[in-house]
């Protein structure tokens, strides 16, 4: 399993914010937004100011994703 920032990116989206404004609001590094934009894992910390930032929930920003090699050994 992996962690996906979809959610994040969907509530940027409804939200009407670019990364650059949650990068701001956050207090976040542009290496912390890319390393998000290539799935990489952040710290519990970062995802905590991101959602103290957003006012959500966890679930707001991340979920957990089966990796492909997981689906198919369950198969």
């Amino acid at each position: 399993m992996h962690i996906s920032y979809k959610p994040l990116w969907h509530t940027l989206v409804e939200r009407n914010m670019r990364k650059e404004d949650l990068r701001l609001a956050a207090g976040l590094t542009t290496n912390m937004i890319a390393n998000m934009g290539k799935g990489k894992n952040i710290s519990m910390e970062t995802l905590v100011r991101i959602c103290e930032a957003l006012n959500c929930g966890i679930l707001d920003v991340i979920e957990l994703e089966q990796d492909e090699m997981d689906t198919k050994a369950t198969e």
